[in-house]
């Protein structure tokens, strides 16, 4: 007797409790990538908490010495510092979900006013940086591969080391010595002149981005103005970054030279020139994607320097004001809104660097 082997039928569930990503490998991966972003600035803002609570009360931090114990004691009590540590924490993360980050105390303005009114100025001149950073980073990198172990790499090289190297206020002092001291070209300090500001400010919607403004001005001398005060900031904050770009794509420039595809196209006779413009100009692009996130970083760190330095009146310059004050909760806002910054422009970053390089998702 022959027995019939059976086959279990098929559940016709299965299909239905197995989830698929929309777009596959990326939708996951960028999906995972936007998740992080909550408790990378969970952990920035309790970092942030901690280290100003650390000090002391932001009340007796800032007012101690100038009242009296009693009108002392009346203030912390009235802003709630004298209560249990985890309860002021928990309030002010309620604060945060709400988008209120306190009042300052040297000024009694909101933070989030503070943010929007010097916010722009630190924005314009990242931007600024960033655009410096590229346009000296990549192409001597591409030079200092082209001319690979010959003078103009070692010049380049020895270049990203000094840009790397110098402190940003000495690269300031310096850049204001000759060309606004010495040779007169460029203004010494500030975002505008007087006048330009004036007519910025009798706009009916001003954004609080200077170059914006002159544009909508329709005063090419305004514009001129505003992009002269620029250059200066412009170049002491982006040539550190404009550092590493350039190492960063002499590097994988050389070392794309070594893949077979570009050998390959060396033996069909393609010109080294044009290896370096059209098969290894791409992929050496890939890892400065990959870093931006952290120049970004950089940037903003060494906006604090810059903006002192030259009197650019953004986030960096407030904020060493505030700091001069002892006004804990203006810096504590306006350290966590550049952790924002910094966690969402790294998820942007990852974005980008998916969509131009699959490996990355896996």
């Amino acid at each position: 007797m022959t027995t019939l082997a059976t086959t279990p039928a098929p559940d016709p569930g299965a299909t239905a409790r197995t989830f698929t990503f929309p777009g596959g490998a990326l939708g996951r991966y960028l999906f995972i990538r936007f998740l992080l972003i909550i408790p990378t600035i969970f952990i920035l803002v309790t970092l942030v908490f901690i280290i100003m609570r650390v000090t002391g009360d932001p009340i007796t931090a800032s007012q101690g010495g100038r009242l009296s114990p009693d009108q002392l004691a009346a203030l912390i009590h009235e802003a709630g510092y004298d209560r249990p540590i985890i309860v002021q924490y928990l309030e002010y993360l309620g604060q945060i979900f709400t988008g209120d980050l306190g009042t300052t105390i040297s000024t009694n303005r909101p933070v989030v006013e503070v943010l929007t009114t010097y916010g722009p100025a630190s924005l314009e001149l990242a931007f600024y940086g960033m655009l410096v950073a590229f346009a000296v980073g990549i192409p001597l990198g591409l030079l200092a591969a082209y001319h690979r172990d010959k003078a103009p790499d070692a010049t380049f090289r020895v270049f990203a080391v000094l840009a790397y190297a110098t402190p940003v206020f000495f690269a300031g002092i310096m850049l204001k010595l000759v060309f606004s001291v010495w040779l007169g070209w460029l203004p010494v300090s500030g975002r505008a002149s007087t006048g330009a500001e004036l007519q910025m400010q009798l706009l009916p919607n001003p954004t609080g981005l200077y170059t914006i403004d002159a544009i909508m001005t329709g005063d090419p001398a305004v514009l001129s103005d505003v992009l002269q005060h620029a250059v200066l900031p412009a170049l002491v904050l982006g040539l550190a970054t404009a550092s590493i770009f350039l190492r960063l794509v002499r590097t994988n420039v050389i070392g794309t030279f070594s893949t077979e595809y570009v050998d390959a196209a060396r033996s069909r006779g393609v010109s080294e020139y044009r290896l370096v413009r059209t098969h290894a100009y791409r992929p050496a692009l890939i890892p400065i994607i990959t870093v931006i996130g952290l120049q970004v970083a950089i940037v903003l760190g060494g906006a604090v320097l810059t903006e002192t330095t030259f009197e650019w009146k953004g986030l960096g310059f407030i904020l060493t004001e505030f700091l001069r004050a002892r006004d804990f909760v203006a810096v504590q806002g306006i350290v966590v809104l550049l952790a924002i910054i910094v966690a969402l422009t790294n998820f942007i970053v990852d974005v980008i660097a998916a969509v131009i390089d699959p490996r990355v998702r896996y």
